[in-house]
């Protein structure tokens, strides 16, 4: 399978600026991993080079990251974790971004990569979940959590109406259709380069120098992405990571 060679969007009325040159033009280098190392064992810091897990000590006796010959080989115990895969680093930005080469491996037949920012010094918001890029077999998915579903108020009140058994109160879903955009994407097992960047209340998400999704929400302006992570759900080939500061 093939990428969509261009994507015609309602978001996207026409190909953007390359985001990686913009990067590169406007920001700074603030950390580069080729993973050209092998890993230490199996818990939280075993891939090194700042990189930690928050899933992989309540599965100790489960390799979840190899790497192997500067490949980090990803391949998440989610059902004995209870959790997907998450592994993360430091970034600490308000506008800027990542640059990551990454491959499905074809190993599962529902692989996905979700990608984005974090701050855990938040208040209100659910582990500090700020904002994702999410990559699917044939969508991808831009959504603000901050003043999305992690809000803890907007999140009280979706959790107590699935336990009445009730829909979702019409003003919250509506706030949430706001919070998130996806298009069609076709997923294939080739390596490509992803760029993911915030600036302002934008999010972008291109694919080997093509825009393919931008969104507009209040949470993406949060003004500290301190933690640039993963989450995979089963199997993800990471290569190479950049992270940049615009500001």
């Amino acid at each position: 399978m093939k990428l969509l060679p261009l994507l015609i969007l309602a978001s996207c009325t026409s190909l953007a600026a390359d985001d990686a040159s913009w990067l590169r033009d406007r920001g700074t280098l603030i950390f580069h991993d080729t993973f050209e190392r092998e890993e230490d064992g199996n818990l939280a810091k075993a891939i090194g080079n700042g990189w930690n897990s928050a899933t992989a000590d309540r599965v100790p006796h489960i390799k979840m990251a190899d790497l192997d010959e500067g490949i980090l080989k990803i391949a998440s115990a989610s059902k004995e974790a209870g959790h997907a895969a998450h592994i993360h680093h430091e970034a600490g930005f308000t506008d800027g971004g990542a640059v990551v080469r990454f491959r499905f491996p074809g190993l599962n037949p529902a692989e996905t990569l979700q990608l984005g920012y974090v701050d855990r010094e938040t208040k209100g918001v659910h582990a500090g979940h700020l904002c994702y890029g999410i990559l699917s077999q044939s969508s991808i998915t831009l959504v603000d959590h901050k003043t999305g579903i992690m809000n803890l108020e907007n999140r009280k009140r979706r959790d107590e109406a699935q336990a009445r058994k009730e829909k979702v109160p019409p003003d919250l879903e509506a706030l949430l259709k706001t919070k998130s955009v996806t298009v069609p994407f076709k997923a294939d097992t080739r390596w490509h380069e992803l760029v993911l960047v915030t600036e302002g209340d934008e999010l972008r998400l291109s694919i080997d120098g093509r825009l393919l999704a931008k969104h507009r929400s209040d949470g993406f302006a949060h003004p500290t992405k301190r933690w640039f992570s993963f989450l995979v759900n089963n199997t993800v080939w990471i290569d190479d990571v950049k992270i940049w500061k615009v500001k």
